[in-house]
């Protein structure tokens, strides 16, 4: 990581004759990119590392194409020469997933994704004209073999991941003719790929820009669309996804000078939002049964909701017996119980108590009837503690936790304790127990054991609802550092 900082100090001084004051690592998101805010007296930059060179290229030659147009997208100021390393406009930290999460189904959240929708569809219109679409990354179209490819990851790491039987060929012939019949689609423009409120962020003058268009490629418009209403962690209301659908049809028609068939493209669109549900549950399957990333999993019950509701009121409009069969597995009550935690109600007696601790003091006496419980011990993970920087930090503070979460095995670490907690929670919530005791433990119970139980105890409040008390023993007894009151039971 310091040839990389040292890199990213080299090419910021190289561009603006001056040196950072701070470079900030960003926390890691779904790519294998990584992002710094490079920190100075003027406004900051984004620096970004990414060993896939090709991503990079496609990047900074769609931003470069969309920037001389005017689209609401990051500028780049520089370019390592080696093409690992650039450096572009810092959009902020404000996205529109944040502004719906934190205001809810607000007018004024109502018009951020109307204005999202319609500078997406300039993005498509005047973004396509004159674009090389030999630079894009992969295929050069979202076509048969591009939608074929989305339904094919939606078997292999979901479908499939079911245990489930079904007739194979006869699945693959409904996704080649699916495929076929959604690859003559009336309207091509350049499609986004990842439209989601995610990767839209809102600037102080509440305008919208655009981040993460890498992957994008010439495709149906509906796509993206499709990708913005239907995405599972935004949850958007019925009502609002035909409105915001209506809007966009509106913008889009201005755009490219003429009238819509709507009622065709409508149909069209419908197809899209298939795709790109089954493209979306591949990859919570990917990122969550296979990665074992537990907050990718956390999404798939939306997901098949929002397929269930598609395919209760939606059409696909052509003959597919065997994917429909399929279809109706995935959404089936045992497949949608088997991905929906159990949640605790407020009658719910179990109580589960998370402490962090020092070894060197010994392992916390449980003081329930019933006795038992877990200790996790956090010794086998880097500890910060030995870096000087972090020597008087804990594992609440941000430069402690960055540390942990990208340059340990704490995620592995954590995902296999959620696994295994999980099991005993959803048993004991079921068999009315009253007490469940977590322990974790590190040398000093001050960096690293703190992160985990802090994490534990998020993830059970949110995945389970149910009632947690967290104590960091060694911390409150020492009674030297800025900690906010251990929450008592919720």
């Amino acid at each position: 990581m310091q040839s990389v900082l040292e890199a990213i100090d080299q090419l910021y001084y190289a561009w603006s004759n001056k040196k950072p004051a701070r470079i900030e690592l960003l926390p890691q998101a779904g790519s294998d990119r990584r992002y710094y805010r490079i920190h100075t007296d003027d406004e900051p930059v984004i620096a970004t590392h990414g060993a896939n060179i090709p991503e990079n290229d496609a990047f900074i030659y769609f931003s470069n194409h969309f920037k001389e147009r005017e689209l609401p997208i990051p500028e780049i100021f520089a370019v390592s020469d080696d093409r690992t390393i650039y450096l572009q406009q810092d959009l902020g930290g404000i996205s529109l997933l944040n502004c719906l999460e934190e205001e809810g189904f607000t007018d004024h959240v109502y018009q951020l994704f109307k204005r999202s929708l319609s500078e997406l569809a300039k993005l498509q219109v005047l973004g396509h004209e004159s674009l090389d679409y030999t630079k894009c990354l992969t295929n050069q179209e979202f076509g048969k073999q591009a939608i074929l490819a989305d339904l094919l990851y939606f078997k292999y790491y979901f479908l499939d991941a079911l245990r489930k039987p079904y007739d194979k060929q006869k699945l693959i012939d409904d996704f080649d003719a699916l495929s076929s019949y959604l690859t003559h689609t009336e309207y091509k423009y350049f499609m986004f790929r990842d439209f989601q409120s995610r990767n839209i962020m809102i600037q102080p003058d509440e305008s919208v820009a655009f981040i993460d268009y890498q992957g994008g490629m010439r495709g149906a418009p509906q796509y993206d669309v499709a990708s913005m209403l239907w995405q599972a962690r935004a949850n958007l209301p019925d009502d609002w996804k035909k409105n915001l659908l209506s809007d966009y049809m509106d913008s889009f028609e201005e755009l490219i000078g003429q009238s819509l068939d709507r009622n065709v493209f409508k149909s069209q669109y419908h197809g899209y939002v298939l795709i790109r549900l089954l493209q979306v549950l591949g990859a919570y399957g990917f990122r969550g049964l296979f990665e074992r990333k537990a907050q990718f999993l956390t999404s798939i019950p939306q997901a098949l909701a929002n397929l269930k509701w598609f395919i209760d009121n939606q059409s696909m409009g052509i003959s597919v017996p065997e994917f429909k069969r399929v279809l109706e597995i995935c959404i089936s009550d045992e497949i949608v119980d088997r991905f929906t935690p159990l949640r605790a109600t407020d009658d719910t007696p179990l109580i589960i108590r998370i402490h962090s601790f020092s070894y060197r003091k010994g392992i916390p006496p449980d003081p329930s009837i019933n006795g038992g419980g877990y200790v996790f011990d956090c010794r086998g993970i880097l500890n910060p503690g030995r870096l000087a920087p972090y020597k008087t930090q804990t594992g609440r503070d941000k430069e402690v936790k960055d540390f942990l979460e990208q340059q340990t095995r704490m995620p592995e670490f954590l995902n296999s304790v959620f696994d295994i907690v999980d099991i005993t929670v959803e048993d004991f919530i079921k068999r009315r127990f009253e007490n469940l005791m977590v322990n974790f433990g590190c040398t000093g119970g001050q960096h690293r054991s703190v992160y985990a139980a802090d994490a534990l105890a998020r993830h059970l409040r949110n995945k389970f609802h149910v009632k947690v008390e967290l104590k960091h023993i060694e911390q409150e007894a020492k009674n030297w550092i800025n900690l906010p009151p251990s929450p008592t039971v919720d």
